[in-house]
């Protein structure tokens, strides 16, 4: 079985100024436990990726709302007015990422390559500063991959070896950060024997979950 650890201890082994990539899509799929304890934790400086900022009291939103964060990698940051007024107010740096372009820079991190070409952004203000390639006559942007320190993500469940499924739309981008993460701590709400999980259920491989939340007594 992976090692099961404490919320506290997951959050201790984050340091200020760490990368860290958050699963989930609106909060459904993020590991709500983990993201509370962050922010109580006083931790700042850190670079959060994550797809959208949910709003204040979901999602990556606690983090937000406890200055935890000084830059964000993300895809859609408008509905969320603690975002808002933390970019505005210049305390906040953001980088926006169309989404398909954000999760698939995040794969080339998890599968070992050198980034991806996209046509999305040619000839706009994104393109600044990137290396056009052209492939058969048509432009695109080469974008590099995202990568993370940590990624902290949710399951439906995980088995005493670390394999994990997630339940319906839950599943976003949790298999796709924990390729990419370095470090990929799992909150799930449940644990399970081996072999409780049908193998096609296994939406990602125990071999790429380094800890485990365990449940409180």
């Amino acid at each position: 079985m992976h090692l099961a650890i404490s919320i506290e201890e997951a959050v201790d082994m984050i340091p200020d100024g760490a990368s860290v990539m958050l699963s989930g899509f609106m909060g459904v799929g993020t590991p709500d436990h983990i993201v509370a304890a962050l922010a109580a934790s006083g931790k700042k400086n850190l670079t959060l990726l994550s797809n959208d900022t949910a709003r204040p009291h979901c999602g990556p939103g606690p983090l937000f709302k406890a200055h935890c964060v000084t830059k964000l990698v993300c895809s859609h940051m408008g509905l969320n007015p603690d975002v808002q007024e933390q970019y505005a107010s210049g305390e906040l740096e953001v980088e926006l990422v169309p989404q398909g372009t954000f999760v698939e820079r995040i794969r080339a991190a998890g599968v070992g390559l050198g980034g991806i070409l996209t046509p999305t952004g040619v000839g706009t203000k994104i393109a600044e500063g990137k290396e056009i390639i052209t492939v058969d006559g048509k432009d695109y942007l080469l974008e590099k991959p995202l990568s993370a320190d940590f990624a902290l993500i949710a399951a439906a469940r995980c088995d005493y070896v670390g394999n994990l499924s997630y339940m319906l739309t839950a599943t976003n981008f949790n298999p796709i950060m924990a390729l990419a993460g370095r470090t990929v701590i799992c909150e799930p709400e449940a644990i399970v024997p081996v072999g409780v999980i049908p193998p096609d259920e296994v939406k990602t491989p125990g071999v790429l979950v380094d800890h485990v939340i365990k449940k409180s007594a």
